[in-house]
């Protein structure tokens, strides 16, 4: 209790706290773009539900994962080594869920645009066209990105602090953030049809980036944010625009 208080009383230890959780809020931006994506595939008075549970299911693993750090550091001592790079545990886990967002993407990518060319619902459901996700197959999607983000997550908080309180509440706070936004975020992607494609995009931009990552080529993450945020700054501008044709009505010929 009084290493707590000692700890709550050092100004370092807040800047540390600060400096992790605005970490750990961007890193989960990449776990609740693809939540919200793949939620939206299911019907709509499941979503919210399965959406709550699946981030709960990452705060569960990541703390399960802070419980055993000794474990998770270990996942990074070398294991193989293949065309002259040592490969870890971390990299291995690095690399499958890198190609399993690429494969889920590209999967979602493909029945979107068949969707929108036979004139259906490109979001699936049980009054659409598109293909509809059922609970559990959607909650083991959800459960093996949230293996792949929470390694990733808990890595990094052991990189800036050794103090463990400091990395639980800088978890628990920010998966607490992720799921009031969550739903904000889901419907906002409901209702502009392209956004769903953006946001695909993005996916298969985190899991080239997990690749990368696992061969041992590290990509800042600034890179890759700075990169989703000018898209959809320029898809806001699409997005304006189209407001304003709708407005001004459609165009009077002769």
């Amino acid at each position: 209790m009084d290493s707590l208080i000692a700890l709550a009383a050092d100004p370092a230890a807040w800047a540390a706290l600060i400096t992790l959780l605005v970490m750990e809020v961007v890193l989960g931006i990449d776990n609740l773009i693809f939540i919200s994506v793949l939620t939206n595939r299911l019907p709509e008075n499941g979503r919210a539900r399965t959406r709550n549970l699946g981030i709960a299911l990452a705060l569960i693993l990541r703390l399960v994962l802070l419980s055993g750090i000794a474990w998770v550091v270990g996942l990074t001592r070398p294991i193989a080594t293949l065309f002259g790079h040592e490969f870890s545990w971390r990299d291995l886990i690095l690399i499958a869920g890198g190609l399993f967002l690429i494969w889920k993407a590209t999967r979602e990518i493909g029945e979107v645009s068949d969707a929108e060319a036979h004139g259906e619902d490109p979001h699936g459901g049980p009054h659409g066209g598109g293909r509809s996700l059922g609970f559990a197959s959607a909650i083991a999607q959800i459960l093996v990105l949230d293996m792949v983000f929470s390694i990733d997550s808990i890595l990094t908080a052991v990189g800036m602090t050794d103090q463990l309180p400091i990395m639980v509440v800088a978890v628990v706070v920010a998966v607490i953030l992720m799921m009031v936004a969550s739903g904000p975020l889901a419907a906002f992607i409901q209702k502009n049809p392209s956004v769903v494609m953006l946001a695909l995009g993005f996916l298969l931009m985190i899991g080239v980036m997990l690749i990368t990552d696992g061969f041992g080529f590290h990509v800042p993450r600034g890179y890759i944010y700075a990169a989703m945020g000018f898209s959809a700054f320029v898809e806001s501008l699409n997005m304006l625009a189209r407001r304003r044709r709708r407005a001004k009505g459609p165009p009077h010929g002769p």
